[in-house]
């Protein structure tokens, strides 16, 4: 057991004479999970997208450009990105599911398009009207229009670690999905246990698979709660040398047309309080996401389950709470009472 003296080394740690840095990246996905699932107004999505810019978030999925009538609290994408502050220096990151939708990322100015493959096969029929096959295929001509547009075109891979209604998968996916990957021209991963099916083993057996396929700075790993395991997995991450990890404010999230499963990603705040713990560095404000946390739970009335919004950060000299309150109640104050 290690003590808050002696923390645990990441594999990412850098000495102190290259300066500040961070081990781990997190990607906050609260502005397109959250909001394709819950109806929030356009200026309070960018409110909270720059909320999470100023306290240190470096990359922010902020919308998906998919069809208005089945995704309709996305609908203002365009306007999300022309409104958002881009004085922070953030990476924006959206969703697209088709040449039109690539199209609209790219001339609103995102750094980075990610394609919506789902390694479950009724959820691909159902959510694109596509086989996981021909998903592929469209990448491949969605790869080619991105070249040359300065939009990096990568590949979520839901469900990876399997869901939604069906068995866990194991390392035998990427063993099977990674050379038409390669072969689509597509080298920039999103592997998500959208189900939250992974316990720490299971996340450890696929990515050594991926890293087989795939250099680890090319992998995103989003990590989701439905489960309970999001936070242990978020820290076996860092121990494995995964430097991006996708999470979501105060663990929220869904999907439109899965209202009752629950898709929320791994809290942010809750993952940040932990790494910062045990020496990995973010790079982020926890007091301040944490004041975002509380806003958007309570003010705004996103479902937002996380723990840490609730309590507050872990003492220290420059965030030092007071003491809580401890009374004793004597058996006869409490008959008098009653």
């Amino acid at each position: 057991m290690n003590s808050d003296n002696n923390p645990v080394t990441s594999p990412l740690t850098k000495s102190a004479s290259e300066g500040p840095s961070t081990d781990v990246r997190l990607k906050d996905i609260a502005p397109r999970l959250g909001c394709q699932a819950h109806t929030v107004p356009t200026p309070i999505k960018v409110e909270l997208i720059d909320r999470l810019s100023a306290a240190g978030i470096q990359a922010i999925e902020a919308t998906s450009f998919v069809r208005h009538d089945l995704v309709p609290g996305l609908a203002d994408a365009e306007q999300v990105m022309q409104r958002v502050d881009r004085s922070y220096g953030t990476q924006w990151h959206c969703c697209v599911g088709n040449e039109r939708g690539l199209t609209r990322a790219i001339d609103a100015g995102v750094d980075y398009a990610w394609f919506l493959l789902s390694a479950d096969e009724g959820f691909s029929k159902a959510n694109t009207g596509m086989t996981t096959r021909d998903s592929i295929e469209q990448l491949a001509k969605l790869r080619r229009i991105a070249a040359g547009s300065g939009v990096t075109l990568g590949t979520y891979l839901i469900f990876a670690w399997g869901g939604p209604s069906g068995p866990p998968r194991g390392p035998e996916l990427i063993n099977n999905m990674a050379p038409m990957l390669s072969d689509a021209g597509v080298s920039e991963w999103i592997l998500a246990d959208s189900s939250g099916y992974a316990s720490p083993l299971q996340m450890t057996q696929l990515i050594t698979t991926a890293l087989e396929h795939n250099v680890a700075d090319r992998i995103t790993v989003q990590v989701h709660d439905g489960r309970g395991m999001g936070v242990a997995n978020a820290v076996e991450l860092a121990r494995l040398g995964i430097a991006n990890i996708d999470v979501s404010l105060g663990g929220s999230g869904g999907h439109p047309a899965m209202p009752n499963y629950p898709g929320g990603g791994t809290c942010s705040e809750d993952v940040v309080q932990i790494l910062e713990r045990m020496g990995v560095r973010t790079g982020i404000d926890l007091s301040s996401l944490i004041e975002t946390s509380r806003w958007w739970a309570d003010e705004v009335g996103v479902p937002s389950p996380g723990f840490s919004r609730h309590i507050g950060p872990v003492p220290n000299a420059s965030n030092e709470r007071p003491s809580a309150d401890f009374t004793w109640q004597s058996p006869a104050s409490v008959g008098k009472a009653g």
